[in-house]
């Protein structure tokens, strides 16, 4: 199986307005989903305004496969998912959109040919229809106003499918790969900090010093210094015990 293969088919059921598949049609492009087709569309196809609305995705556009029922459209795929915005009373599995997303993923990985199914504009996928699927998939949405354009749900689903087959970076540490300073290091630092503290009677009272020293050895060493930065903070600490000092005659 290729790897436009391995991506689902997204299906539109009777959609009526050209724009809508334009706009899905770019949806789905953005997300590098290219596979569409059409059941007893509507609007009539080919469609005008489906070709402006689309911004370029005529690749698209240029393959999408028409069918006159929706039986003949999921003939040849083996996992069909359906997106619906209410829950219905089907013994069929209900799917946030991340998992139904990985769930994509896994099937494709094993050549399975699967769809995404998305209503009309107006009613969405009618009972017999969502029995086609093997799982719904319901975006979650402010619970008093659950309408989604078609566009935008088939950008929605787009989207999950390719946030779940890319690994995300981790963060980037500047001091990846540096050896770490050592305790005998870490403790010089401290030593050295404590004692340019003591110089300028920081902390008042022997006290407040036993209170306060073992606070500051912890803040120090917790942070995984490396032995670079160990250095930087022994320089700056010398130039700031210098500074004190007064100016330095040559």
């Amino acid at each position: 199986m290729s790897a436009a293969q391995a991506q689902p088919v997204i299906l539109l059921v009777r959609p009526q307005l050209g724009e809508n598949v334009g706009t899905a049609a770019r949806a789905m492009r953005n997300f590098g989903l290219t596979r569409l087709r059409l059941v007893a569309p509507e609007c009539g196809w080919p469609n005008a305004k489906a070709v402006v609305a689309a911004s370029g995705a005529y690749d698209v556009l240029g393959a999408t496969e028409v069918f006159a029922d929706l039986r003949q459209a999921v003939a040849d795929l083996e996992y069909v998912f359906a997106a619906t915005a209410r829950a219905r009373d089907l013994a069929i599995p209900v799917l946030a959109p991340e998992a139904a997303a990985e769930e994509m993923h896994r099937l494709g990985a094993a050549g399975r040919p699967i769809g995404i199914l998305f209503g009309p504009e107006r009613t969405g996928l009618e009972n017999d229809e969502l029995l086609t699927a093997q799982a719904l998939i319901t975006i979650p949405t402010a619970p008093d106003f659950a309408s989604l354009n078609l566009a935008q749900a088939v950008l929605l689903l787009a989207y999950c499918w390719f946030r779940a087959g890319i690994q995300v970076p981790a963060a980037i540490d500047p001091a990846a790969g540096e050896p770490k300073a050592t305790q005998a290091e870490l403790a010089g630092l401290i030593d050295q900090l404590l004692a340019d503290l003591d110089a300028v009677d920081f902390f008042k009272s022997p006290d407040r010093r036993a209170s306060l020293a073992p606070v500051i050895a912890v803040s120090l060493t917790r942070r995984g210094l490396t032995r670079s930065e160990v250095h930087l903070w022994r320089g700056i600490f010398k130039e700031l015990a210098r500074g004190r000092a007064g100016p330095q005659r040559h």
